[in-house]
């Protein structure tokens, strides 16, 4: 497997590969009709070249020294094919609960709000994150890699499988109700993350996971709220917010 650059580059652009199909595929044949919104795609992306930015400056330099400088407890067993396995299951854990505590701790929700003022769902919205969020996932995301001592070539992987599954399940797509919930057994599909987008709060702190539908199985968070064409999104009792507005969001009195 390539360390470095050419990691980066092979995983990151298959993964935007299949992020511009599914963006053509919802704009082809929509599952639920949509506006023509330019104000809100250009929103969206502009937050995504923000963290890109970040993410060049920032965070793979601080990913990289996490991984360079892990604590070297790891067993034997616990490498090759077998140790990957179990760390991409361990970040997908980690990623299950620093979700959760996003809307759970009142702190982290004030950043994490700005995904959800997102009153449409598409690819778009997959990407559409505040810099203070991403920031704060980075940090407490090295603590873990430092501690499991995680190789920088799987963090790769994975940053590349989280982008392919949140692209897919916030897409808006045409998918049949009997693939979605084959799919859902499995993974997090549209069906299953549709409804944590809804703007009732109930359904909004559900479904946290991102690759693996069995941890909000496991640990019951999975809502049997089903996906509706009809369904409202956003945050409940919040209008969506210019760029500007959602810039400086976390930093404003909360009610």
């Amino acid at each position: 497997m390539p360390d470095g650059v050419d990691a980066i580059l092979l995983f990151k652009l298959l993964a935007f590969g299949v992020m511009v199909a599914l963006f053509v595929q919802e704009r082809v044949a929509p599952l639920v009709p949509q506006p023509r919104d330019g104000q809100r795609l250009a929103r969206n992306l502009s937050l995504w070249g923000g963290n890109i930015v970040l993410s060049l400056i920032v965070i793979v330099p601080l990913t990289s020294f996490a991984a360079s400088n892990g604590l070297g407890w790891r067993p034997v067993w616990w490498s090759g094919a077998v140790g990957l396995v179990f760390d991409l299951l361990l970040l997908d854990l980690w990623i299950y609960g620093w979700h959760r505590a996003n809307h759970v701790v009142p702190f982290l929700w004030r950043f994490h709000q700005v995904h959800h003022r997102d009153q449409a769902l598409d690819v778009s919205t997959a990407v559409r994150f505040h810099p203070g969020e991403v920031m704060l996932s980075a940090l407490v995301r090295a603590g873990v890699i430092v501690l499991l001592a995680m190789p920088l070539s799987t963090i790769l992987l994975f940053e590349a499988i989280v982008l392919v599954a949140a692209a897919f399940q916030h897409s808006n797509i045409r998918l049949r109700p009997a693939v979605d919930g084959f799919l859902a057994r499995l993974v997090i599909t549209p069906g299953i993350h549709w409804v944590h987008h809804h703007d009732r709060r109930a359904d909004t702190d559900s479904n946290y996971g991102t690759v693996l539908s069995v941890w909000d199985r496991l640990f019951s968070s999975l809502n049997p709220t089903k996906r509706s064409v009809a369904m409202t999104l956003g945050v409940e009792g919040a209008a969506e917010l210019p760029l500007a507005g959602l810039a400086v969001l976390p930093f404003e009195s909360q009610r």
